[in-house]
Order: structure tokens, then sequence, then C-alpha cells
């Protein structure tokens, strides 16, 4: 059996690929950082439906403990499928956002993609076969107001993906990018009103976290051997 590692797996958009990765047959590890108990409720949640599902608790900003929960992962085996989810917004116009405020998007979305993904690569590689999904924002796309932080770490990660995939190209392993729109849970639940919803999205409704893991499923467990470098769009036909 392949394992997973779902980082945010305890968010919205996290919860949903690790049950969605689950039913199709993966062991899932679902990732949190403050909130453990979520993941294992989660986790508990999967294997009381037959699946295969543990927890891991660390905080992607920090290189060392990030090698040393990886390392801890490892001693069961490689990680074959990586969904770099985890991420963070703390959003503010750029003339009065604090250094913090960048400083803790940046190291999230974008140093935690390093921190969690480059340690899982030789093992990996060794295997001839792996599937990378990092999921960005259409903010690294099309910019959002207030979230130059987080739109450059997102546009940082599609530089990053495209780079990847090249590297591993003949190993074996895909790399690609999801960047969803406005997914309904509680990252927008107060940035976004319906108002704002049919004025922004072509469609006239938020997604849902089925529809950003049904497309992570089908990166992952499809025939998409031959599809990787991509940032796929999941927004409503909002570019």
């Amino acid at each position: 059996m392949k394992r997973a590692l779902v980082t945010g797996g305890s968010g919205d958009i996290g919860g949903a690929i690790c049950r969605r990765l689950a039913a199709s047959g993966l062991e899932v590890v679902v990732h949190a950082n403050r909130r453990l108990d979520t993941a294992e409720r989660l986790a508990a949640e999967i294997r009381s439906g037959g699946h295969a599902a543990s927890t891991c608790c660390f905080d992607v900003r920090d290189s060392d403990v990030c090698a040393r929960a990886i390392e801890g992962l490892l001693v069961q085996g490689p990680i074959q499928v990586l969904v770099n989810n985890a991420g963070v917004h703390r959003d503010a116009p750029l003339a009065g956002m604090s250094r913090l405020q960048w400083k803790e998007v940046l190291e999230t979305n974008l140093d935690g993609f390093y921190n969690v993904t480059q340690p899982l690569l030789l093992p990996m590689i060794r295997t001839r076969w792996g599937r990378i999904v990092n999921i960005s924002s259409v903010a690294a796309i099309l910019g959002n107001p207030g979230q130059a932080n987080y739109a450059a770490a997102k546009a940082g990660l599609h530089g990053a993906t495209k780079s990847l995939a090249i590297e591993l190209a003949s190993r074996g392993i895909t790399v690609n990018a999801v960047a969803p729109g406005i997914i309904a849970g509680a990252m927008t639940r107060n940035s976004f009103d319906a108002v704002t919803v049919e004025r922004l999205v072509p469609m006239r409704r938020e997604g849902t976290p089925e529809e950003v893991a049904d497309l992570v499923d089908y990166l992952v467990n499809g025939n998409t051997g031959y599809l990787s470098g991509q940032v796929i769009s999941v927004n409503g036909a909002m570019a």
C-alpha cells in the first residue's frame, strides 16, 4: 500500500484530500501543527471506514523539526505521495503589512514546501514512482488586494513545481500544482460574502473542498504519468 503525507490535513481542503486519497486505497498520514486533535479525529473517521490513516504533528516552518519528524515517518517506509497543503494567510495592504505578517506567510507557504519535500525526495526516487501535488491559489495567478505576501509565496511555489518536475521527470515522479479559487471553508468564510462571490466567480458560487480533492486524487491515482510541471486551476472560470 502506497503512503501519502498530506500537510495541513486538519483543515477543510486538507481533510477532504485525506478522505479522498484514503478512499482510493492509500495509507494517509494526516499532518497538523496546532490542531492535532482535529487530525486525530479525522484519522479515526478514516479508519472507521475501513481505510488506513495515522497522524503526525510538526511546524513546517522549522526545518530541524521537519527533518526529525520525517525521519520518523520514513522508518515505516517511503512516502510516495506528498500533498503540500499547509498554508496560512495574514492579510494586509503591503503599505501596512508588518515584517512578521510577510515572514510568517512566506515561511509557512514556501519554506514549508522545501522543509517537507526535500528530505522525502531521495527515498521517493529510490522507488522509481511518486506523486507530488502542491496546493497553490488563484491569488498567485491573478493577484489579490491585501495578499501580496500570500500571492508571492504561492507564485514561488509555481516556479518550484515546474523546476522540480524537470528534475524528477526521468524518475517516474510527477510534480504538479493545484490552484483553487474561492473554496467554501474556514479560510474564506469571513472574507467573501455571497454578493462578492457572485461578482468574482463566473459560476456564481464557491467551490467545495471535495472538488479540489477530486482533482488531487486524479493527479495522484489517475493515468497521469505524463502530466507534470503544470499549474491547474479549479476556480469556477475565474481565470
